[in-house]
């Protein structure tokens, strides 16, 4: 329902946000809805230029592409996040997404 309202002009933040919720809630279940909703939300962020979102929907492909077994892709996405928390001074994301690569290693 708040997906299908917030399509319009004046909600595309809220459609954005919305979506990456989407996939952290699937994240842990459903790989291929995952996927679809980070990415939707990341288009839908660089769009409107929202950093943060940017950031997570990276950190959220990150983990997805690690758990999916490709890790190449994992490594890509996570230090695309890192480069981005550093930049924007989001030290507890930084910690996060830094944690994440650590899986890869």
């Amino acid at each position: 329902m708040v997906l299908e309202q917030s399509r319009d002009d004046k909600q595309r933040g809220i459609y954005a946000l919305t979506r990456f919720a989407l996939g952290e809630i699937a994240l842990n279940r459903a790989h291929d809805e995952a996927d679809r909703n980070y990415r939707g939300a990341l288009a839908r962020a660089e769009e409107l230029g929202m950093r943060p979102l940017v950031a997570h929907c990276h950190l959220g492909l990150g983990k997805l592409s690690r758990r999916t077994g490709q890790r190449e892709q994992a490594r890509e996405y996570l230090d695309t996040a890192t480069t981005m928390y550093r930049e924007m001074g989001m030290q507890f994301w930084l910690e996060q997404a830094e944690a994440e690569a650590t899986g890869l290693a």
